[in-house]
């Protein structure tokens, strides 16, 4: 459901007071090195798909059932690699924590703490103004 333009206004606000606020976290919040990341391994999911379809057709044409079954691992491998990193992949303008070893857990529960007080805001504006 798109925005409407009183929202689209109230969110263009919250990015600029989360500027003006935090620059740095800000910027953080624009990297997508984690969706990149993510994209890439997705398309690395369906490229060994596509492998295992290639070992299973082989091994039919082979008559090496042991080919089929490895092809057919491949590809059941592959398949939920590239479905569970498909739904893992964060939208854009979110960063997830954890990707980092221990520092990037501490620093996503400062990052999370911050998210939750502008979250918090939002909440607040959003019903001192009637719930619009």
């Amino acid at each position: 459901m798109p925005l409407s333009e009183h929202e689209q206004r109230m969110l263009e606000q919250m990015e600029r007071a989360l500027y003006a606020e935090d620059p740095k976290f800000a910027t953080a919040l624009e990297g997508s090195g984690l969706r990149t990341y993510t994209r890439r391994r997705v398309y690395q999911a369906v490229a060994g798909f596509l492998v295992g379809i290639a070992l299973l057709m082989a091994g039919m044409v082979a008559k090496q059932v042991w080919l089929s079954v490895v092809g057919f691992l491949v590809m059941l491998g592959c398949a939920v690699l590239a479905v569970t990193g498909w739904r893992k992949a964060p939208k854009p303008g979110e960063q997830t924590a954890g990707a980092a070893g221990p520092q990037a857990g501490r620093q996503g529960r400062q990052r999370r703490s911050v998210m939750d007080r502008i979250e918090q805001r939002w909440q607040k504006r959003r019903d001192e103004q009637g719930g619009h």
